[in-house]
């Protein structure tokens, strides 16, 4: 059974700023064909690289149920990017019949648990991305790099 996998984990340079943050067990995942790499704001359109983007007024859930929303750090709306995106990672699962993924921690899109807070200054607050919280509201087991 494949896992689904934030691909900046698994060392493509898909991240905001054109790196990548790369795990050494989730690259082998991938290499052994045990993983499906996504990056929800590449499937939602955003370019690479792109400015950082955060939320606002909310989390992931908030988010997919229009209480809440998404820009980058010039305040330019990205919400409907990081909606659509989820929505093609969970299409990606459900073609592969994933049960469980690792994403990236504190993404906007990826995070679980906590996220960064709407200011861009590195701050945190409870919550999860938007593809972390639609994975989670379809049963699909999300945790992060940092639980592995």
């Amino acid at each position: 059974m494949k896992i689904l996998v934030s691909a900046c984990l698994a060392g493509i340079n898909c991240r905001f700023n054109g790196k990548n943050q790369v795990n050494k067990k989730i690259k082998k995942m991938l290499e052994e064909g045990k993983a499906v790499c996504v990056c929800p704001e590449e499937l939602g359109g955003l370019l690479t690289p792109r400015l950082p983007s955060e939320m606002i007024d909310g989390s992931g859930e908030d988010v997919l149920e229009e209480k809440a929303g998404v820009i980058n750090e010039e305040g330019a709306d990205v919400t409907k990017n990081f909606i659509e995106g989820s929505r093609k990672a969970l299409e990606i699962a459900k073609k592969y019949k994933i049960k469980n993924a690792i994403l990236k921690s504190k993404s906007t899109a990826c995070g679980k648990g906590q996220i960064y807070d709407g200011t861009f200054s590195g701050k945190l607050k409870e919550g999860n991305g938007v593809t972390c919280a639609l994975l989670m509201k379809n049963k699909i087991k999300v945790i992060t790099e940092n639980d592995i």
